[in-house]
């Protein structure tokens, strides 16, 4: 019920004829591991450019990176420099003493003038500064201004550009408000935009320390200033490369550089694009505007400084979707060959089918002389080759109907032709036992009546039916008459379950394998021969053996028994009535199937088993189907 319930719920496909099931067949097996195939190699093509770009982003930024450290290493070391040259320090010194004794008389006299000997003094003071600015600002290519200042602010610079902060009071100012806890270390500013006295707005990092003198008394301050355009080369390369844009941040968040050059300076802490680059190096997506994007990050582990490249999943992707869309078509054009091939192969293999099938219907009609024409040794050859051979079998099996139903009736002829006036010698034998007993001869009597109720049992139809029971009683009165014969002979043994009592069986099986065994296999060495009927229940037949300890038979009488049973020509009946193994064999055929009968077992001076195989009870057999019925269920 399950399995027709299951076909059921697929009525579309179990209506479909075999050559468009074998045409959706070659589709499916052409199509799904395409597709499978495509997805999984498509999301690994992506999963693995990710990572690839992920990976080579991060090289490439780490590399930028390295170069920016070691400029801004430079610049500290620029910055390091007038801590070694003397020249400096002096004027610087100098620069001090003039303006601490101007501080001194200013707070005496109340205003600030310069003395016309002074100018000379300050002169050489910007000279001997300047002139060394001059040569360290030269010393580092790219590097715009270098600024020094003495203790009291006064400022001291050289720009290559020309280029000098307007805000110099104030940018010196917050430098030394920044350094004045440092002990002489160099210190990082990120981008600061500046207005410079060619009235343009220029960006730049600065790089700033104190100057100590041999003391580590400080007595000034430098300041290197590097303009952002020495970012520009390697972050526009960065960018080809990767097809992003790139953003340069510090620690605080405050933009160093970025690659539209419109976030300078601001300060993009509270954004999400900040707040997801955690850690030293990452990656992660983020939706602007309707686009997704991949974003790449690594920090400087000198500066601090954390550069965040953006790159678009349209340009991430674009070489993926190229391949996908390639493999889309080269999966088209494949299922469409499948489609062409599968059509000429599903027909090839339907066409003898359908010639079956015509052939089947004229069976139907009756015809049994068709032949199916085998062509090829493939499956459809085997079955067209079966398919011949159950034709004739089928023929044959109508003959052997035939001659069966012809043997039955020949048989149920003789039995009835053997029949003789069955109460005549019911009557004749009662006359006999009453005037053996009037003369006091009850053996003779109870002799002739075991006789009597063996004729009366026996001259019936052969091919009655009659209850286990009465069948076992008939074989014990039997025994009984042989012992009867030879005094204490035969001893018989029964173990057949009462609940086969009314079993229903044909007469006379038993008895004529007992009386086999008594005449043929009656061991003259032996006091005793002893006779058992066993029963035995196996899953689909109830069989009986009929085992005797006598001497048994040798393998050719055996095998040529065996030959006997197996004829099919009807056992004839011999005069003096004997029935034989041969004529239960066929009656057992004959009523129960060719399934069923008599199979020998001897060996000789051991005695011989007969098997007598019967279906088995309707009990038995309605609950041995129930059983598999609930396993298939």
């Amino acid at each position: 019920m399950k399995e027709q319930g299951k076909f059921n719920g697929w009525p579309f496909i179990g209506d479909m004829s075999m050559e468009r099931k074998l045409l959706l067949v070659f589709l499916v097996i052409v199509t799904l591991p395409l597709s499978i195939i495509g997805i999984i190699s498509y999301k690994s093509y992506s999963e693995s450019i990710e990572a690839n770009t992920v990976a080579y982003s991060e090289k490439l930024i780490d590399q930028m990176m390295d170069g920016i450290d070691d400029y801004i290493e430079d610049m500290k070391r620029i910055s390091s420099m007038p801590a070694y040259v003397n020249e400096i320090k002096q004027n610087l010194i100098a620069s001090n003493r003039y303006h601490e004794q101007k501080s001194g008389n200013v707070g005496d006299t109340g205003s600030r003038t310069v003395a016309p000997g002074d100018f000379d003094l300050l002169l050489s003071i910007q000279r001997g500064i300047e002139g060394n600015i001059s040569f360290i600002n030269n010393i580092k290519r790219g590097t715009n201004s270098v600024y020094i200042f003495d203790a009291y602010g006064n400022g001291y610079y050289s720009a290559k550009d020309g280029g000098v902060r307007l805000d110099l009071d104030q940018s010196y100012k917050f430098w030394s408000r920044q350094a004045r806890d440092s002990s002489g270390e160099a210190l990082l500013f990120g981008t600061q935009a500046y207005t410079t006295n060619l009235q343009s707005t220029r960006y730049a990092y600065t790089v700033v320390r104190k100057i100590v003198d041999g003391l580590w008394n400080p007595i000034g301050l430098i300041a290197v200033e590097a303009n952002i355009s020495n970012m520009e080369t390697q972050v526009a390369e960065l960018d080809k490369v990767t097809r992003g844009k790139s953003l340069i941040v510090d620690q605080d968040g405050k933009v160093v550089y970025d690659s539209d050059q419109k976030l300078l300076t601001m300060d993009i802490s509270q954004t999400m694009l900040f707040r997801n680059a955690q850690g030293a190096a990452g990656s992660f997506y983020d939706t602007v505007s309707g686009k997704q994007r991949l974003n790449i990050y690594s920090s400087s582990a000198k500066t601090n400084w954390k550069v965040i490249i953006s790159i678009p999943v349209d340009e991430l992707t674009r070489d993926v979707k190229l391949t996908r869309n390639a493999t889309l078509l080269a999966t088209l054009i494949i299922i469409v060959v499948a489609l062409f091939i599968s059509i000429i192969l599903s027909f090839a293999l339907t066409k003898p089918l359908k010639q079956m099938i015509q052939l089947m219907k004229r069976v139907q009609n009756g015809e049994l002389d068709v032949n199916f024409l085998v062509k090829r040794r493939d499956e459809i050859g085997l079955l067209g080759h079966q398919f011949n051979r159950m034709l004739a079998r089928i023929r044959e099996l109508i003959q052997d109907i035939y001659r069966i139903e012809e043997q039955k009736k020949e048989a149920e002829l003789h039995a009835l032709q053997s029949q003789i006036n069955p109460h005549f010698i019911y009557n004749t034998l009662e006359s006999i036992r009453m005037t053996a007993e009037i003369n006091d001869d009850v053996e003779a009597a109870d002799m002739i009546s075991i006789l009597g109720k063996l004729l009366r049992y026996s001259t019936g139809e052969l091919t009655g039916q009659t209850t286990m029971k009465q069948e076992l009683l008939y074989v014990r009165n039997y025994v009984e008459l042989l012992n009867c014969r030879y005094p204490g002979r035969f001893v018989l043994q029964t173990d057949v379950p009462e609940e086969l009592n009314d079993y229903n069986i044909i007469k006379l099986v038993f008895q004529p394998i007992i009386e086999n065994a008594a005449y043929h296999g009656l061991d003259d060495s032996k006091e005793h021969m002893h006779i058992s009927i066993r029963c035995e229940f196996t899953a689909h037949k109830l069989l009986f053996h009929i085992r005797d300890d006598g001497c048994g038979m040798d393998q050719q009488t055996l095998d040529k028994l065996k030959d006997d049973l197996r004829r099919e020509t009807p056992h004839k009946k011999s005069i003096n009535g004997g029935i034989g193994m041969k004529n239960v064999h066929q009656r057992v055929q004959l009523n129960y199937g060719a399934a069923y009968g008599i199979e020998l077992f001897s060996k000789q001076g051991e005695g011989t088993d007969v098997i007598l195989a019967l279906p088995l009870p309707l009990y038995r057999q309605e609950s041995i189907s129930e059983t598999e019925g609930g396993d298939l269920d």
